[in-house]
Order: C-alpha cells, then structure tokens, then sequence
C-alpha cells in the first residue's frame, strides 16, 4: 500500500481529482491526502472528492488564519471530517498565548500541514510555537522548505538548521520527488537516468535526524508534473530508500500519512 501525503485538486486551478486518480491508479497509490491550495479558503470541492471517492482521499483544509471566526470555522471543518489544517509556520503572541488558529487546530485534534520558506521555519519564533503545541502533530512541507532545488551550501546549511527541529517530537517532514530538490541530470534523457543514479544528501540527513516514524513521501501534484512526473516522484524516491529496511519504507511511503492524517 502507498499513501500520497501530498497532493493538490481543484476545478479552476491545476487539475481536477480525475487526473489524479488516473495516475494513483496507474502507479499502485491506494490513498492520497488532498491539500488545498494556499489561500482557498472553500474546502468544498476537495470535501465532495472524500465524500464521493470514499477511502482513496482524505483532506487537509486551508483556512484564512486572521479571520475573526477562524476557531469557530475550523471547528466546523473538523466535524465535517476534515483531516487536518494547512497552515503557515507561526508564532506566539507577545503575551506568550498561542494565535487563535492554532488553538482551534489543537482543541479539535488535527495535524497540521506546514508551508512556508526554510528560513521561517529556521525561526526561532516559529520554534517557540511549537514548543507550546506538544500534542499537534506538525508536518513540513517539502522536506522543510519550498519547492525549489538545494545545490548551494547555503541553502543545504538552512535545511541542515531547519532539521533541528526534530527535537519537537511533534515535528515531521514531507519527502518529495527528487526532481524537487536536485536538477535532471544532462545525461538523463539519453541513459535514462533522471538524476545520475543519484539521490540528494537531504534524504539521509532527514531520516537520520526525524526518523523513519516522521518521513513521509507526497508527490506535490499537479506541480510534479513539471519536473519528473508522477510516476518518478515515486519510484525514485523509493530507490533512494532501497536500502532501508522495509518496515522503514513502508513507514515513509504509507504508515506515517495513516497514522497522521487518519487516511484509511
């Protein structure tokens, strides 16, 4: 069985929840979990896919963060059956008290999804939020930063920085597709070889540092679609982890998004 921990449908922006299907279906992906799009604050559509599509989806909400009712809203969302909360990393307010949003996500009982730059997650605000949010279950997206490859030492060092976050039991991290992190190597469409053979330091490192309990693979679809393609996203991240044992690869690539996100 593969969990999809990550992936994007929509009617009027990217692709419809069709067109994933097709490529769930064609590359043996049982479950994916929808994540809204960054600022579509109506979860209507991905809540039709669940209701129509049954166990293949579960759905992460997006919710306007400083809206006066936003605790009421996500309370709503989550007795509708959502699966957790997209959210940008915050902090806490100057009285130390948590932002509205956040205890409306604790109080119900949802994960949430965590978009934002390596450097807002490096933060140490951002750190002081979750020292305050024990029981959350918080999960980086894109292995801790945005969707952009890391091949300079700086920009490797912030993700290094980011990993330190481990130290929150709370805290997991998304592992895309290699084609988000490392450019297709010259040689790929002639040997077949997308990235030389080779994986990104990235993916030991964050292992090493969360564990194999909070890693877990999502696609980032449509936008894979740009890079390597479905497909590929998954079968070369799963060659990166070859030679992990298999209760390990069976944690990233399925028991991790189950136990989280509660996708069944």
């Amino acid at each position: 069985m593969v969990v999809d921990s990550h992936a994007h449908v929509s009617p009027c922006w990217y692709e419809p929840v069709e067109t994933l299907l097709h490529h769930m279906d064609r590359h043996g992906v049982e479950t994916a979990v929808l994540t809204q799009l960054i600022g579509q604050a109506d979860n209507s559509y991905q809540q039709a896919c669940v209701e129509r599509y049954g166990a293949r989806f579960v759905s992460v909400v997006w919710v306007d963060a400083q809206a006066p009712d936003v605790g009421a809203m996500v309370e709503l969302l989550a007795h509708a059956g959502a699966a957790g909360v997209r959210l940008r990393p915050g902090s806490c307010l100057p009285d130390g008290t948590l932002p509205e949003v956040w205890r409306a996500v604790q109080s119900c009982g949802l994960p949430v999804s965590c978009v934002g730059s390596a450097e807002t997650f490096a933060a140490p605000a951002f750190a002081g939020l979750l020292a305050a949010l024990p029981d959350v279950p918080v999960v980086l997206e894109h292995l801790g930063g945005t969707s952009a490859p890391v091949e300079t030492d700086a920009a490797l060092a912030l993700r290094q920085e980011v990993f330190r976050l481990a130290r929150f039991p709370n805290v997991m991290v998304k592992l895309p597709g290699l084609g988000e992190l490392m450019p297709r190597a010259a040689t790929a469409l002639r040997d077949g070889e997308a990235f030389g053979g080779q994986s990104h330091p990235l993916v030991a490192q964050a292992l090493a540092a969360f564990g194999a309990h909070r890693v877990m693979w999502g696609s980032d679809f449509p936008v894979v679609s740009a890079r390597e393609g479905y497909g590929n996203a998954l079968k070369l991240a799963r060659a990166s982890l070859a030679g992990q044992p298999a209760n390990v690869q069976d944690a990233v690539f399925c028991r991790n998004a189950l136990r989280v996100f509660g996708a069944r």
